[in-house]
């Protein structure tokens, strides 16, 4: 979808096609106000190049804010203000700081509290805006909402966070690992900005290439030199801060407990921010702060255009007094290989029930936890081979979301269990997570869960999955978080789980030494043992969804 948008802006369709495209109501105007590159000076003095787009008229409006480092003058960008204005908005767009027109030095998530506060006084000050304000936008351009919300005063009247999360720290170093693919793909991307985007699709695969095999490099620190020919400030970063509190303050879910700012949220199943974006709506549910989310079977890139008529309908009822569009149960989500939409008051689901699928002593799978004693396998994991994945959460749409698993699980460092197959459909929705009995000879090792759905023909393709970092306990099961799901799994087919010790190179292998992740380089093989016994009771858990 985001490359049909492009190919409609860049052909210079009418706004009206854009409106029909992404099924939004009848605009109010069709001529809109534009002031560009204003200069908006921050506290220290740096100006941030910042895009007016109003409605034609002289009173003051409501405002909405979007804040990017993606260039203001880009395609996504211009087409949400330009489609909100004439709406009836008044939208401001603003390159962050150190970013395409705006001064200073680009400081990844961490300058965009201040920024973000000193941009909405900014706005409030100006005879334009009557003091209202909302935000929009998706990814990093929902992190530059969070960053303002919990803190500005008086509160936002809306925000439209999508395929974000108020914690990324999670996703740069899930269960204690490192998000290699996707923290490499995004430095490599944040680090060429000179790069015009024309030329920047030309060239696709050819960067996607480089990238891909600066993956590969030891030690890591310096892999964005193999991708982009040079250093990334973000990169050298978040390689070298994974074990200390320097990501503390960009966590901004505590304050999410004393919210009570309106939000709507957009999300995929694939979507790599999924995990903290269902923690913070947990979190506004607990607050009893006015939310609404929707799930789709959407990767990262696909989730746009949902996301943008979101904004409308939302934005519409808290700036405008619309509600005529809101009048839905608060989440919406997507049962995949079910081809319906389903609807609940609450996440998780009440009508979902957490239930342990047990890994058993033959390779199976059951609901029935295993009997007798001493089930255990055995597995090296070789950094210098290290097990690779296919598909997942991936930002690379290219090689995201569902692929066929066949060459992952034949290899002699993953462990397969299968169930018979099903009698009748089994559908899940709602957080997915594994406890499993694994210890490995020198207390280093990361250990990778993946639940995948076996069809008929015997093809097995991924569903969801997670990894930890072991921290060397030996007694107690290892807990591993994996990606929520609404997924169904269809009669006659069979659910497979795959147990590894890594799952390159979405997450960057583990070399065994217990060196910094930045800079280590010596490879040392990892022997696992995986307990799934009676006294041992390895499992996954799902959410089996109960009929109402």
């Amino acid at each position: 979808m985001l490359g049909e948008l492009a190919l409609t802006w860049t052909g210079r369709l009418s706004a009206p096609v854009l409106e029909k495209l992404l099924d939004l109501p009848e605009p109010q105007f069709t001529q809109i106000q534009t002031r560009r590159d204003i200069p908006v000076r921050m506290p220290d003095g740096v100006k941030l190049a910042t895009d007016h787009f109003r409605p034609p008229g002289q009173d003051p409006l409501p405002a909405v804010i979007f804040r990017t480092p993606y260039d203001k003058q880009g395609i996504i960008s211009q087409l949400w203000a330009t489609l909100l204005a004439r709406q009836g908005f008044q939208v401001v767009v603003q390159d962050t700081r150190g970013q395409f027109g705006s001064e200073g030095k680009f400081d990844a998530f961490r300058q965009e509290r201040a920024d973000g506060l000193a941009t909405a006084a900014w706005v409030r000050e100006q005879p334009w805006c009557d003091g209202t304000l909302a935000t929009a936008g998706p990814s990093y351009l929902g992190h530059t909402q969070w960053a303002v919300a919990p803190y500005i005063e008086p509160p936002l009247a809306a925000m439209c966070p999508a395929i974000t999360t108020s914690n990324f720290t999670e996703l740069f170093y899930p269960g204690g690992s490192f998000n290699l693919h996707n923290l490499l793909t995004w430095s490599a991307a944040v680090g060429s900005p000179e790069i015009p985007q024309a030329v920047r699709l030309l060239r696709a695969n050819a960067h996607g290439k480089r990238v891909r095999r600066a993956m590969d490099h030891l030690p890591l620190a310096d892999a964005d030199n193999v991708a982009i020919g040079k250093p990334e400030p973000f990169w050298r970063t978040v390689t070298d801060h994974n074990d200390d509190d320097y990501w503390d303050e960009i966590n901004h879910t505590a304050q999410l407990a004393t919210l009570g700012t309106p939000v709507s949220m957009v999300t995929g199943w694939w979507d790599l921010l999924l995990v903290g974006q269902l923690r913070d709506y947990e979190e506004l549910q607990k607050a009893d702060c006015p939310r609404r989310i929707t799930i789709g079977s959407w990767d990262h890139a696909k989730s746009i255009k949902t996301a943008i008529a979101d904004s409308f309908s939302w934005l519409a009822a808290h700036l405008h007094g619309d509600a005529s569009s809101t009048h839905r149960a608060p989440v919406r989500v997507y049962l995949q290989k079910a081809g319906q939409w389903l609807d609940f008051d609450h996440w998780p689901p009440k009508s979902s029930t957490p239930t342990p699928l047990y890994l058993q002593a033959d390779h199976g799978l059951d609901w029935q936890a295993p009997q007798g004693d001493s089930a255990v396998d055995t597995f090296t994991y070789d950094p210098k081979d290290p097990t690779p994945a296919v598909g997942g959460p991936l930002l690379d749409a290219r090689v995201s979301g569902q692929r066929d698993n066949a060459s992952i699980e034949s290899r002699s460092d993953v462990l397969v269990f299968t169930t018979a197959p099903l009698t009748k459909d089994l559908d899940l929705v709602g957080p997915v997570s594994a406890s499993v009995y694994a210890t490995t000879d020198s207390g280093q090792g990361d250990l990778f869960v993946r639940l995948c759905d076996v069809d008929r023909k015997g093809v097995s393709r991924n569903v969801t999955d997670g990894i930890v970092k072991l921290d060397g306990a030996a007694e107690s099961p290892v807990q591993v978080t994996m990606h929520p799901t609404g997924y169904r799994f269809a009669r006659g087919h069979r659910l497979r789980v795959q147990v590894s010790g890594g799952a390159f190179p979405n997450h960057t292998r583990n070399t065994g030494s217990g060196e910094p992740l930045a800079t280590a380089s010596r490879i040392v093989p990892i022997h696992f043992e995986i307990r799934h016994d009676e006294g041992h009771p390895s499992a996954v858990t799902l959410p089996v969804l109960h009929a109402s």
